[in-house]
C-alpha cells in the first residue's frame, strides 16, 4: 500500500473516530472482478457476448462498550457488474450483541431474513438471474430495514435466529417479512437448516418454507435444499429441488457441479438448470470459467439458455 493510500485511510479512520463513542477498529478490505460472458437462447434479452466488471469496498469497524456489549458496523460502496453501473452505497448494517443476549443487527439495505441467510437453493452460487430465469426464493423473504436477531446459544451447535422488516408507511396496508430459522452444526463437516417465513398483505399472504444440508468430507461436499413458497392471494405456488457437488482439486484449483428444478403449480413446464464451474486461486487472484444450460426458463416451453464465462477476481 503506498503512503497516498495509507493517508487516505487515515483520514477516513480518523472521521469515524471523532463521532464514536468508544474506541474501535476499522478495516477497510475490497474486490475488482472483470470478464466475459456469451449468452445464447430464447429467454434472454441480452444474447451475445458482453463484458462485466464489478468493483467494492468494504469498510467495517467494531469495538466492546464498557457494559461488555459488542458493536460492530459494516458498508460496502458498490460500482456493480454491468459496464455502466455505479450504485454507490449498497449493503450496510450495525450490530449489537452479547454473550448472554444474543446479537441484533439492523440492516439498512442488503438484509437478510432468518430464512434467507440459509442455503434456500444448493447449487445458487453458480449462476446469477442474468439467465432471466425465475431466480431464487431467499429474496423474498428479506427486505431493507430490517431487524435480524440471533438468540445466545443454549446449546452446543444449534443456532435460532429471527427477523422482521416491516414494510411501507403507517396506516397503510403494507407488505411485511417475518422468518424464524434454526440451524445445526453439531457434527463435524455436517450443516442442518430449516426456516420458514411469510410476506405479502393481509389476505394475500406468502409462506416460504426452507430445508437444506451439507456435509464436507475431505475435499468433497455434498449440499441438497428444498424451498416451498405458496401463495395464498394466487394459485402460483413454487417448488424449488437443487443439489451441488463440490470438489477441491488441489490447493488452488476447485469444480462444482449443481442441478436445480423449479416447479410451479401453473405451468406443466419445469425450469430445470445445470451448472458447472472451474476456478484457480492464487494469492489474491481467482480465475474462473462456467458453463450453465437452462431449459425452460420461467417455466416457459420457449424458453432455453447457454451461458458460458470467464472471470479473473482480485481481493485486497
Amino acid at each position: 500500500m503506498n503512503n497516498l493510500k495509507k493517508i487516505g485511510l487515515t483520514a477516513l479512520a480518523g472521521s469515524l473516530v471523532v463521532t464514536s463513542a468508544f474506541a474501535g477498529e476499522l478495516t477497510a478490505t475490497g474486490s475488482a472482478s472483470m470478464g466475459i460472458a456469451n449468452i445464447t437462447g430464447t429467454a434472454d434479452d441480452g444474447k451475445g457476448k458482453n463484458f462485466t466488471m464489478g468493483n467494492s469496498v468494504y469498510l467495517a469497524g467494531g469495538g466492546e462498550l464498557d457494559n461488555g456489549m459488542t458493536v460492530a458496523l459494516s458498508f460496502e460502496m458498490d460500482q456493480g457488474t454491468g459496464n455502466n453501473s455505479s450504485e454507490g452505497f449498497d449493503n450496510h448494517y450495525v450490530e449489537i450483541g452479547s454473550d448472554a443476549l444474543g446479537t441484533l443487527r439492523f440492516s439498512g439495505h442488503g438484509g437478510s431474513s432468518a430464512q434467507g441467510a440459509m442455503d434456500t437453493t444448493a447449487a445458487g452460487d453458480l449462476w446469477n438471474n442474468t439467465l432471466g430465469l425465475t431466480g431464487g426464493p431467499a429474496a423474498a423473504a428479506s427486505g431493507d430495514n430490517s431487524l435480524f436477531y440471533t438468540l445466545p446459544a443454549l446449546v452446543d451447535g444449534v443456532a435460532v435466529t429471527a427477523s422482521l422488516a416491516p414494510g411501507g408507511t403507517a396506516g397503510t396496508n403494507a407488505s411485511t417479512h417475518m422468518s424464524y430459522g434454526v440451524s445445526y452444526t453439531g457434527v463435524e463437516g455436517l450443516t442442518v437448516n430449516y426456516g420458514v417465513g411469510d410476506s405479502g398483505v393481509q389476505g394475500a399472504e406468502v409462506d416460504h418454507t426452507t430445508m437444506s444440508a451439507s456435509y464436507a468430507l475431505g475435499s468433497l461436499t455434498l449440499s441438497v435444499s428444498r424451498t416451498d413458497i405458496d401463495n395464498a392471494g394466487s394459485t402460483e405456488d413454487y417448488e424449488w429441488d437443487s443439489y451441488q457437488v463440490a470438489y477441491t482439486i488441489s490447493e488452488n484449483i476447485s469444480a462444482t457441479y449443481g442441478s436445480e428444478t423449479v416447479d410451479t403449480s401453473t405451468s406443466s413446464v419445469d425450469e430445470e438448470i445445470t451448472a458447472f464451474g472451474v476456478s484457480y486461486t492464487t494469492g489474491g487472484m481467482t480465475i474462473s470459467a462456467s458453463q450453465i444450460n437452462a431449459e425452460g426458463g420461467g417455466n416457459s416451453a420457449t424458453a432455453d439458455t447457454d451461458k458460458w464465462s470467464l472471470s479473473a477476481a482480485f481481493a485486497f
